[in-house]
């Protein structure tokens, strides 16, 4: 076999197709570098930079940051979104072992004061024993799905108006608590909490937020009543299937030392979507199945990959709209080309959606 090219030509893509063609019903993000892949500070700052405006420019809504022990801070990184994007949102990790619900308000309302920005936090429970363990957080799973619970619910208020707050919780007491300066009710951020499990939806719909999940097949999935629902997942598209499978091996090769990290990892993570995942992983997916872990088992990504034809992604993507899932935060783009692509799936893929032979149409697509 001959050595596949990273990206096809660019007249191999409709120049004209950007994210902003998206269906009105569907909400699309993407996924910032995590520092850990970049040794220099200077090139993490520029590479953050360079993926922000890609991002922008393709008109996704906004990016997630990620938040861990190994990686710098989120609130920083999203500063420096904020200062080179237009409208591009940060979607800001927050694990409120980190800090206290009023510094997190406090950076929400500096951020809408100096920029006139908005910005959405992503809730995390969960990580790394060891990380948890280092930072003396040794509350139960579940247990911490009620801290966010308290935890946006304390920030939601010091939102909501100039009047003290005063809270006592299991886990959070503020007296007589304000915050300054007020922020803008257009500018309240919206609340993502990331977790497949009963406790982290069950916090979801307490708070009203959108539920993200790391996807397994699309059949395999249930729709999550009353809590608005979205994904991570990546994608890698081309016209014909056989090309962005090329594009995919090359850029994702086997690797044991991947794989050897990715157990590690598995035995110390006590995330449920993680351990879901990995025993996907272990099974057979069916044949010309667009769904693909590999990157996730060799310790590449966080998320699951859909790889294929154009008709072949976008059909999966549909059945996860069908399923009640509406917001995507995709993988990290390798190029801003990438994106390119990967609004061809998205172009037109409402109208999979409400095509009522689409079910027999995937089957076709996918046989």
């Amino acid at each position: 076999m001959t050595e596949a090219t990273p990206f096809a030509p660019v007249g191999h893509i409709d120049q004209r197709a950007t994210i902003k063609t998206r269906p009105r019903n569907i909400r699309l993000f993407s996924t910032c570098p995590p520092s850990v892949q970049y040794r220099y500070g200077g090139d993490y700052l520029r590479k953050v930079k360079e993926v922000a405006e890609w991002c922008d420019n393709a008109g996704l809504e906004g990016i997630l940051v990620y938040t861990d022990n190994s990686l710098v801070d989120p609130w920083q990184v999203s500063q420096v979104i904020l200062s080179s994007t237009s409208n591009l949102t940060p979607l800001v990790a927050l694990q409120p072992v980190y800090m206290h619900p009023y510094t997190a308000a406090k950076m929400v309302t500096t951020f809408s004061y100096l920029y006139n920005r908005r910005i959405f936090l992503n809730m995390v429970a969960g990580g790394f024993r060891n990380d948890l363990i280092a930072l003396g957080d040794c509350i139960k799973h579940d247990d911490r799905y009620d801290r966010i619970v308290e935890y946006v619910s304390i920030i939601r208020c010091l939102f909501d108006g100039p009047q003290p707050l005063s809270f006592t919780g299991s886990h959070f007491t503020v007296k007589n608590l304000t915050i300054k300066p007020q922020i803008p009710p257009e500018l309240v951020p919206e609340v993502f909490v990331s977790g497949t499990s009963d406790a982290g939806i069950a916090a979801a719909k307490k708070i009203g937020a959108t539920s993200i999940s790391y996807p397994g097949l699309p059949g395999g999935e249930t729709i999550r009543r009353g809590v608005p629902a979205g994904i991570r997942i990546g994608i890698i598209a081309r016209e014909e299937a056989r090309e962005a499978w090329q594009i995919a091996y090359a850029r994702y090769p086997a690797d044991r030392k991947g794989e050897l990290t990715h157990a590690i990892a598995r035995r110390v993570s006590d995330s449920a979507w993680y351990e879901q995942l990995s025993e996907l992983g272990e099974r057979r997916v069916e044949r010309g199945s667009p769904y693909w872990l590999i990157p996730f088992k060799n310790y590449k990504t966080f998320c699951p990959y859909l790889v294929g034809s154009y008709d072949e992604v976008r059909c999966e993507v549909s059945r996860y709209i069908r399923q009640g899932f509406h917001t995507f935060i995709l993988d990290v783009p390798p190029s801003q080309e990438e994106l390119h692509h990967t609004a061809m799936v998205f172009d037109g893929a409402d109208l999979w959606v409400r095509d009522s032979e689409n079910e027999s149409s995937c089957f076709q697509v996918m046989g």
